[in-house]
């Protein structure tokens, strides 16, 4: 399969900012796209610019055949992301998307950029391991589980139309999130910070502290109210936090 690497085509740029002191790259969740950190950008915009990644098979990207590999997505991205982020950047993924932002950086720090921060929030450490085995279930099982999880409007998956649009990407993500195992080599030397929901069924505090393994720099926990999308009602805090850190 070619995989375009035209950087027009993955990253989305809702507020642009040229002059931005620094970036904030970010990485969706399974299923998600670009557009979930469309309210991030416009909060962080001009002292920070926000590049949103736009997966393949989704959006304005629906007829492209959705990547159902994590390792080929972060290799790819590192590529299309290299020369877009020359100055002060930081990662930021949700879910699927923080392990995805996690392997791009392994592969832009090989390259000699530093990230002055790596964001991962609702996923366990890398090495925290789970058997989850959804995306082999059939399409009712699948969709229930983004149901009980609450990251995507109820109406989209009962809307047959709709839900025909964005189950095959929703699949390959849960097959590209449930199948990915940390590889060992060389970590991140950037401050991890992992941000977790207190009610998330997806991922315990014990799992998410094990990402201080993956980084020969600092380690921080934070914890919210919430569940898997505790992002939804705890917005203004994170980006209170990720506005913080990079202005610092």
């Amino acid at each position: 399969m070619t995989i375009s690497l035209d950087a027009s085509e993955w990253v989305r740029r809702f507020h642009p900012a040229p002059s931005a002191s620094a970036r904030l790259v970010c990485f969706p969740h399974a299923g998600g796209s670009a557009s979930y950190f469309h309210p991030v950008s416009a909060a962080l915009a001009p002292a920070v610019e926000v590049l949103a990644v736009q997966y393949p098979g989704r959006q304005d990207r629906h007829t492209e055949t959705p990547v159902d590999d994590l390792f080929v997505l972060a290799d790819r991205l590192a590529d299309v992301l290299a020369p877009e982020i020359t100055g002060p950047v930081a990662f930021f993924g949700h879910s699927m998307g923080a392990s995805l932002a996690f392997e791009v950086a392994r592969r832009l720090e090989a390259r000699g950029t530093k990230l002055l921060t790596l964001f991962v929030s609702g996923r366990r450490g890398p090495s925290a391991h789970r058997d989850e085995r959804i995306h082999e279930k059939d399409d009712e099982a699948l969709l229930a589980e983004v149901k009980r999880l609450g990251g995507t409007d109820t109406a989209v998956l009962d809307d047959e139309d709709l839900r025909s649009l964005v189950l095959p990407a929703l699949r390959s993500d849960y097959k590209a999130a449930e199948l990915y195992h940390y590889r060992p080599g060389p970590d991140v030397g950037c401050p991890i910070v992992a941000l977790v929901g207190d009610q998330d069924p997806k991922v315990t505090e014990a799992e998410a502290r094990q990402w201080a393994e993956r980084t020969s720099g600092s380690f921080e926990l934070k914890t919210y109210p919430g569940g898997h999308f505790y992002l939804n009602d705890q917005a203004a805090a994170v980006i209170r936090l990720i506005a913080g850190r990079l202005a610092g």
